[in-house]
């Protein structure tokens, strides 16, 4: 005999529950919010995340993992490696006041879980690691290519960016505005020109 169908879309439930982690954090964020986000009643969810609250907060940062990682092949694919890099940055600016406050989830969670959760805090480190990589090798290529005058090592211009990127995150629910930080954003972007 067959199992019961599922009639939920898992990657679904794990978007409705990020969107409450990543407003509320990892702490702060309890079952009833959870079940509620994700129209879930508790037996459904403990079947499904057998680690509870842990085991989806997870998955809903390694769900943020794959955008990076999509920028990833579009870095590796791209004529300009730097334009994209730029790009992404100053995507930032454009985003919406309610982004803005909500900052970058995985910078969110290193911050949040030290010393509260060591498993948590060195998954998200490991992505932010991941994306540093991803920086270096784009900008090694722009450097190859003259694209990129500043022959700082790439390793230390990634590293820069991961900085830029962390401060930004906080910055961005300061000083909301576009204009400012489309300018504060160019400013730091100058580095890799």
């Amino acid at each position: 005999m067959k199992g019961r169908p599922s009639t939920f879309d898992h990657a679904r439930v794990v978007e409705k529950a990020q969107s409450v982690f990543w407003q509320k954090g990892f702490a702060a964020t309890s079952l009833d919010d959870l079940l509620k986000a994700t129209e879930m009643g508790s037996g459904s969810f403990y079947n499904t995340f057998k680690g509870g609250k842990k085991e989806l907060f997870s998955k809903a940062i390694q769900q943020r993992r794959q955008a990076f990682m999509d920028f990833k092949v579009l870095l590796k694919n791209s004529a300009s490696p730097i334009t994209e890099i730029r790009n992404f940055f100053l995507s930032l600016a454009t985003a919406s006041e309610q982004e803005h406050l909500k900052g970058c989830i995985v910078s969110n969670t290193v911050v949040e879980m030290t010393f509260l959760d060591e498993e948590l805090e060195e998954e998200a480190v490991t992505i932010l690691k991941e994306v540093e990589m991803m920086f270096a090798a784009a900008i090694k290529k722009g450097q190859e290519s003259g694209e990129i005058k500043n022959q700082d090592t790439p390793e230390l211009l990634a590293r820069y960016l991961i900085t830029v990127w962390n401060g930004l995150n906080i910055t961005r629910r300061m000083y909301p505005s576009k204009q400012a930080l489309q300018k504060l954003i160019e400013m730091q972007l100058s580095v890799i020109s």
